[in-house]
C-alpha cells in the first residue's frame, strides 16, 4: 500500500530542525503543501530566528513542492491563529497537524525553578492545546482531520531530571484521550508519537555511536502512518532506530467490596487480585471505568 499525501495540506510545528524537519520533507515528498512552524529558538526555548523554516521551506520548494514558513510562537494563541489564517487563505483547508514543537529545561526537581516548569508546560502543553484548537472547526466542517500529538516515554514511564518535560508529555496524551471522542463522527483522528531520534534536544545526551543509529528519518516512517486517510484513532506509536512499537494504557479487572469490608487492610488482602493482568483492557472512555465498577456492585446486589 502506498502513502500519499497528493491535496492535503499539512502544518508542522517545531519544523524547522530535527523531528519535524524531517516529518516536512516526508509530506512534502509523498505530495502535501506544507506549513513549516518554526520559531528558530535555541533547545531552551530562547532566541528567535527564521533561518531553518525557511531552510526548509526552499528543499521543498526547490523540489517541486509547496509549502511556506511562519515563525508562530506556539504558546500565543494569536500568532498560532495568524498561520492558519494565513494557511486558509493560500491553500483553503488544514487535513493534517503534527504537534512537535518542544524545548527542554532538564533539572532535577529539587534543583528546577518554577518558572522552568511553567516554560515547558506552556510550550508543550499549550502549544499543543493552542495549534488543535485553531485547525478544530476547520477540521470538523470539512469533516476531516489528522491531528499527531508528541508523547515522552520520559511522560509514559518518567526520566530522572525531567519532571517538567514528562508532566506535560503526559499531558498530551490525556488532551488526545477527550479529543478522539469529541472528534470521531468528523472523521477526526487523534494519535500520539513517541519518539526517541538525535536531535538537538538528545544530542548532548547520548554516545555519538549510538546517535548515529537514532535518525530522525526512522520516527518520521511511523509519523506518517498516523495521518494516512486509514490512519487508526487514539494509538501511542512508539518509534525510534527502526523499532516500532505500540504503548498502551490499560486497567486490570479488580475486586469488588462490599460496604461493611471497604478498609485498606480489605485491599492490602486481595491485593493480587487488584493488580492481576487477567481480564486487564484498554477503556474507551473515563465513562468506562465507572461503568466496569457499578456493574460490579450491581452483581454483587444480586448475588446477596
Amino acid at each position: 500500500m502506498s502513502v500519499d499525501f497528493s491535496g492535503r495540506v499539512a502544518i508542522v510545528t517545531g519544523a524547522g530542525n530535527g523531528l519535524g524537519r524531517s516529518h516536512a520533507l516526508e509530506l512534502a515528498k509523498r505530495g502535501a503543501k506544507v506549513v513549516v512552524n518554526d520559531l528558530g529558538g535555541a533547545r531552551d526555548g530562547t532566541g528567535a530566528s527564521s533561518a531553518a523554516a525557511d531552510e526548509v521551506v526552499k528543499l521543498i520548494t526547490d523540489a517541486g513542492g509547496e509549502a511556506f514558513a511562519h515563525g508562530a510562537n506556539v504558546a500565543k494563541f494569536d500568532e498560532v491563529e495568524d498561520m492558519v489564517k494565513q494557511t486558509m487563505e493560500r491553500w483553503g483547508r488544514v487535513d493534517i497537524l503534527i504537534n512537535n514543537a518542544g524545548i527542554l529545561r532538564d533539572k532535577s526537581f529539587s534543583k528546577m525553578e518554577l518558572a522552568d516548569f511553567q516554560l515547558v508546560m506552556d510550550v508543550h502543553v499549550m502549544g499543543t492545546v493552542n495549534c488543535t484548537k485553531a485547525v478544530w472547526e476547520i477540521m470538523k466542517e470539512q469533516q476531516y482531520g489528522r491531528i499527531v500529538m508528541t508523547t515522552s516515554s520520559s511522560g509514559l514511564y518518567g526520566n530522572f531530571g525531567q519532571t517538567n518535560y514528562g508532566a506535560a508529555k503526559m499531558a498530551v496524551i490525556g488532551l488526545m484521550n477527550t479529543l478522539v471522542l469529541e472528534g470521531q463522527k468528523y472523521d477526526i483522528r487523534v494519535n500520539a508519537l513517541a519518539p526517541t531520534a538525535g536531535t538537538r534536544m538528545t544530542e548532548d545526551l547520548m554516545p555519538e555511536e549510538i546517535l548515529a543509529m537514532l535518525k530522525p528519518e526512522s520516527v518520521t516512517a511511523g509519523a506518517m502512518t498516523l495521518v494516512t486517510d486509514d490512519a487508526p484513532n487514539k494509538f501511542i506509536l512508539c518509534a525510534g532506530a527502526g523499532g516500532y512499537a505500540a504503548s498502551k494504557i490499560v486497567e486490570t479487572d479488580g475486586i469488588f467490596l462490599p460496604e461493611s469490608e471497604q478498609s485498606p487492610e480489605a485491599v492490602l488482602a486481595q491485593w493480587d487480585a487488584v493488580v492481576a493482568s487477567e481480564g486487564e483492557r484498554e477503556l474507551e472512555s473515563g465513562a468506562k471505568q465507572s461503568e466496569k465498577f457499578l456493574t460490579k456492585a450491581m452483581q454483587a446486589l444480586q448475588g446477596a
